[in-house]
């Protein structure tokens, strides 16, 4: 009796001693990840803050009310956390609704996507909102512990290598029968990034013969580092800022289509990372060379969701053409919740413990990774991109 009663108070009690950072119930299609983790509340609590949880906030990543409470953050509705809540923790930008009940003046944090979602920037800017979009993190070496698309790229990465294990009709490592013997699945992965490496690994813990391609000359060492083959196709390379690929010119992507056909062609299964941050994704794999894979074999295009590295692929749907199994990828991250939840969790936890001075949320906006992340401040735009999208719009 006493236990229940004890359990009842942790929900119902709200004390406010210190700044309080909240996560809510991420409400958006195909999100079930949380922005708090339970092993994050004590490392925000020891930081000074109050940490609060919407009801219900991480049973879709597998972590209960309990698990939360037991950490010592607070379990409460929506309503409540919003009246108080001084900084908001988000794996997506919020829908309209959360934006219209927040307090005036909050801070937000999160992977906004705010070049794609205008109406609720605008919607922050009536609230005179702070807003850091983790996305526009800069490639340095101290932002690497805040790096959510670096973290989420892992995921990604792995479940693409599953899907085309468990999507191809056939056996990924090689097999030694009384019947015969059978060759390993050949995998072609296009990008050798965060989630192309991971794929590679994954891959090649399957037991298939894997070969990569990277525009970026730093990545056949990496790839050779994991095992796999790196294809060279003899073009000049495409090194962008920040260790990332820059957006290819048509010629280049007529000349790399020309040369991947035949790898393309003889792979059982291709998977493609190929991605520019804030740009459409380069389209790599034509329909024509589609048409040239075998029966059975699969492409996984985790590039679905920008644009498609696939001319034929779409987020979130499974396509069968020519017998090819094209699978385009919508928030492959949350299909592993948990992990993906701890990682991003550990990630804006990091980005706090730089922005926090004697447990208040006290961000230096000399810093290059609080400039640069800071869409919003105070209801003003201040990302030069996203001012310019609203003036054209």
């Amino acid at each position: 009796m006493f236990l229940n009663w004890l359990r009842k108070k942790t929900f119902t009690t709200f004390a406010l001693v210190h700044m309080l950072v909240v996560a809510l119930k991420e409400t958006r299609p195909y999100e079930k990840r949380v922005a708090i983790s339970p092993d994050s509340v004590a490392r925000l609590k020891k930081l000074g803050y109050d940490v609060g949880l919407e009801k219900g906030a991480g049973e879709n990543a597998g972590y209960s009310n309990f698990n939360y409470s037991d950490s010592g953050a607070m379990v409460l509705e929506q309503s409540e956390l919003l009246k108080e809540a001084a900084v908001i923790l988000c794996a997506q930008m919020p829908e309209k609704n959360v934006i219209n009940a927040i307090a005036q003046g909050s801070t937000i944090i999160g992977m906004l996507s705010p070049l794609t979602m205008t109406e609720e920037v605008k919607l922050l800017c009536e609230k005179k909102v702070t807003a850091f979009s983790l996305e526009f993190l800069p490639r340095i070496s101290r932002a690497q512990s805040m790096d959510v698309l670096s973290s989420q790229a892992t995921v990604s990465g792995y479940i693409a290598a599953l899907d085309a294990a468990i999507s191809l009709p056939k056996f990924f490592p090689m097999f030694m029968t009384a019947a015969g013997t059978i060759p390993p699945a050949k995998v072609f992965i296009i990008g050798a990034g965060v989630a192309g490496l991971q794929a590679i690994a994954t891959a090649r813990r399957l037991g298939a013969n894997v070969k990569a391609y990277d525009v970026r000359s730093a990545a056949k060492e990496e790839v050779q580092s994991l095992g796999a083959t790196f294809v060279d196709l003899n073009l000049e390379t495409q090194e962008g800022e920040g260790g990332y690929a820059k957006e290819q010119s048509e010629e280049f992507i007529k000349k790399q289509q020309a040369l991947m056909k035949d790898q393309i062609a003889s792979s059982d299964a291709v998977i493609t990372t190929a991605q520019i941050p804030q740009r459409k994704a380069p389209t790599i794999v034509t329909q024509e060379m589609v048409e040239a894979m075998a029966p059975g074999t699969v492409i996984v295009d985790l590039a679905a969701e920008s644009g498609g590295n696939c001319e034929l692929s779409k987020p979130g749907e499974v396509i069968m053409h020519n017998s090819v199994k094209i699978i385009g990828a919508q928030n492959y991250p949350s299909r592993l919740p948990t992990h993906a939840s701890f990682l991003l969790a550990r990630n804006y936890y990091e980005f706090l413990n730089l922005a926090t001075k004697d447990g208040n949320f006290q961000p230096d906006f000399n810093d290059e990774i609080i400039a640069q992340t800071c869409v919003i401040k105070e209801g003003s735009v201040v990302n030069q991109t996203l001012k310019e999208m609203l003036k054209e719009g």
